[in-house]
């Protein structure tokens, strides 16, 4: 395959990158994510360039077909199937003195594919959505759709994040984290075994840096305790386990407007048939029911968009998170986690929570785009 050199243009569109795959467990997902939002920019007022990341980790041109990318019949998308040549990579600028993108490939020159002016981080899990490519981003100087390192890093790693959301005076429900290596010990299965039993029952077993509900077990009986702890370290060595709870699943969308974040209308999460809990299969396969919006009372809608907006703050977040809360049976609330890179599938609440209040999916897009490119990298 020939891969054109782009010669430059000053008085062209905004070139947006678009950077999705990975090598998570969320790859799929993200692959998806990256195809709607191919649908919805405008292309009147944007240049897009498509990146994907490989299960193994080499950037690829992909195609610039949405319809690929789609989670069709069951059947999930990969960068692979979509990528437009098997050798080569992508190489991102390395240096704040440019913003070329170029391409290399084994016994050719490199190829400048021109410059770009924002990078929309469309990954899920480690290796994407963690701080890890925000990082990257600020190290080159090239700006990027929303949360800085930190609060990607804390966002993704759900130890943390209730550790910073607790201290803010919000309820996150209790918890105990698995570590690594004590796990490979029998004295500490012992001791987790132990910790485990004061939560109660029935109680979720979860990869501590994962998303889209994948590696997680309910456990009813603790004889099955361990399977669900082997199921989870697939993912992730480090796990949180926590207590199950009793209320209504309920998201909240956050925004970062010119005069500080706002709150979208929620989202009620309706879990039907044989699922005990929004799980993978519920939310990406099935389509389990999202209530938009959710049937709250008066005060109930003022104090989750309160919290969600709190939530968004103390974790320093920037540009766009989901807050995921349970309205408990007593009628408080209690956060199970944030999502500092959202879905934005076409079943994805974040979007579609944001429509409901009035801004379209384009409209949510190029208010991103521009939020980014009127913002630095570096300290702020």
């Amino acid at each position: 395959m020939s891969i054109e050199q782009t010669p430059p243009n000053p008085s062209a569109k905004p070139r947006v990158a678009l950077v999705f795959g990975g090598r998570s467990s969320e790859h799929a997902i993200s692959v998806s994510t990256a195809g709607s939002v191919l649908r919805a920019i405008d292309r009147e007022k944007y240049d897009v360039l498509p990146i994907g990341i490989t299960h193994e980790g080499r950037w690829a041109l992909v195609s610039d077909d949405p319809a690929r990318m789609a989670i069709t019949d069951g059947r999930l998308p990969d960068v692979a199937q979509v990528s437009e040549a098997v050798d080569g990579q992508v190489v991102l600028p390395v240096s704040p003195d440019s913003r070329e993108v170029v391409w290399s490939e084994p016994g050719a020159a490199p190829k400048v594919l021109g410059e770009v002016d924002v990078v929309f981080p469309l990954l899920h899990g480690p290796w994407g959505e963690d701080g890890t490519l925000q990082g990257l981003l600020e190290l080159s100087g090239v700006p990027y759709v929303g949360n800085g390192v930190l609060s990607s890093a804390v966002g993704m790693d759900k130890e943390f994040t209730k550790r910073v959301l607790a201290s803010h005076g919000l309820g996150v429900g209790s918890y105990t984290i698995v570590r690594p290596r004590e796990w490979e010990s029998e004295a500490g299965r012992a001791a987790v075994r132990e910790r485990v039993g004061q939560l109660g029952l029935p109680l979720f077993v979860k990869p501590c840096r994962a998303g889209s509900s994948i590696g997680i077990t309910k456990v009813k009986d603790l004889a099955d305790l361990d399977a669900a702890i082997e199921e989870a370290r697939r993912h992730d060595p480090k796990l949180i386990i926590e207590a199950g709870v009793s209320g209504r699943e309920i998201e909240c969308g956050v925004l970062e407007f010119e005069d500080g974040p706002r709150a979208s209308v929620p989202a009620e999460v309706l879990v039907g048939g044989d699922f005990e809990f929004y799980d993978f299969e519920a939310k990406y396969i099935d389509s389990s029911e999202v209530r938009i919006p959710a049937e709250l009372a008066g005060a109930e809608l003022a104090e989750i968009r309160r919290q969600a907006v709190a939530a968004f703050e103390a974790l320093g977040c920037e540009g766009l998170a989901r807050v995921d809360f349970f309205l408990l049976d007593d009628g408080s609330w209690m956060i199970n986690e944030v999502n500092t890179m959202p879905g934005f599938t076409p079943i994805s609440a974040y979007p579609k929570m944001w429509e409901a209040s009035g801004l379209s999916y384009p409209e949510l897009i190029d208010r991103l785009l521009q939020a980014a490119l009127r913002r630095s990298t570096g300290l702020r």
